[in-house]
């Protein structure tokens, strides 16, 4: 088969390798789409994978081709859970697989997407309804990502807050800061929700369309390019700040920034992957203590297996197959590649070339 193979840092080559044979308990699928991930760039020209040589890619989805244990899943469409739990751990046996300590992960420790075919758990695969599209199913993974930060706040899911959700078409004030893919996802997810005070921070014209497609009002899009964010927020909540924010970029400045701009009893969800070490300043702390902050982080999503329910990768399906608004999340994808010019979709990300969001690799 056909695949990009990451064989050390900054080398990665489209050539000709052995297709995967599967296990007793794995499914050989033939990969549709893969998406390419932030975390795919530092991964492949920074600081390389954990083995290689591998084949990267995390968010993927495919059709089974081959399935000893379920034989009813040939020739199914379907979305991977890209982490593999060990099953035996202490999370595992709680059921929050995706804090697992013994982890594999296919794309940076097991080949993973960026090929014509994968071997994968059947545990970790999860069918796909005709109703959503291949380009879809390849976010499902993103897309579990944000709802497992909205779910975590209380603002989404069967455990909302029934409060909040009474008070959330006019008092809840939510600031998502940071719209790359899944800052975007965040707002699209809570505005589906019917959440009307979403104000959107960001600094770039691609997601100023963005959000106004998905019906952001031009009014509640701060562009720091030429708008001090905290007088923004403080301005447009009416000097009370923010009651739920997002941080979805992972840099000191912006974590104090969420910090400064969240109000008291309001809560802080850390989504970005930290691009250096964080810090505050003692007055900053002093916020964290006086306006009785509370402060989570986030990690992965959760997904229950194959034979599960009620986790992010379903009510991320559900929602698909019931969706409010004419905007979906795959109109966030802004370029397509086949897999024989990856690097090109890798290299915009890596040089900040053009304007993207998605950029997504076709296989077929």
């Amino acid at each position: 088969m056909r695949a990009q193979i990451l064989k050390g840092i900054g080398e990665i080559e489209y050539t000709e390798v052995e297709k995967p044979v599967p296990g007793c308990d794995e499914a050989l699928v033939r990969i549709t789409r893969c998406g390419i991930c932030g975390s795919d760039i530092p991964r492949i020209y920074k600081t390389g994978a954990h083995n290689m040589p591998l084949i990267p890619g995390h968010e993927m989805t495919g059709v089974v081709e081959a399935c000893a244990r379920r034989p009813e899943l040939v020739g199914k469409r379907v979305g991977i859970f890209p982490l593999i739990p060990c099953h035996n751990c202490i999370q595992c046996s709680n059921g929050h697989y995706e804090m697992c300590t013994n982890y594999d992960y296919l794309g940076s420790r097991s080949d993973g997407g960026f090929a014509e075919y994968v071997k994968v758990p059947v545990w970790n695969l999860l069918s796909i309804p005709d109703s959503v599209t291949d380009e879809e199913a390849a976010m499902l993974e993103p897309m579990a990502v944000a709802v497992h930060a909205i779910r975590q706040m209380g603002l989404i899911g069967e455990d909302v807050d029934e409060t909040v959700l009474k008070q959330k078409s006019d008092s809840q004030n939510i600031v998502v800061c940071g719209l790359g893919t899944i800052g975007l996802l965040v707002t699209l997810f809570l505005k589906n929700a019917g959440y009307r005070n979403v104000f959107c921070i960001g600094n770039k014209d691609v997601q100023l369309d963005k959000a106004r497609a998905m019906l952001v009002p031009a009014e509640d899009f701060c562009d720091i390019r030429t708008t001090d964010e905290g007088r923004y927020i403080s301005e447009k909540t009416d000097g009370s700040n923010a009651d739920f924010y997002f941080e979805c970029i992972g840099r000191s400045e912006n974590y104090a920034q969420a910090i400064n701009c969240t109000g008291p009893y309001g809560k802080i969800m850390l989504v970005g992957n930290p691009a250096s070490d964080m810090a505050v300043t003692r007055n900053t702390y002093w916020k964290i203590l006086r306006n009785q902050l509370t402060i989570y982080g986030t990690w992965n999503s959760r997904f229950n297996g194959i034979d599960g329910a009620g986790d992010d990768w379903r009510y991320v399906i559900d929602c698909l197959t019931d969706w409010n608004m004419d905007f979906r999340p795959s109109d966030l994808i802004t370029h397509d590649f086949p897999l024989a010019k990856l690097s090109e979709g890798l290299e915009i990300m890596r040089d900040k070339k053009e304007e993207y969001i998605k950029i997504m690799c076709n296989i077929t």
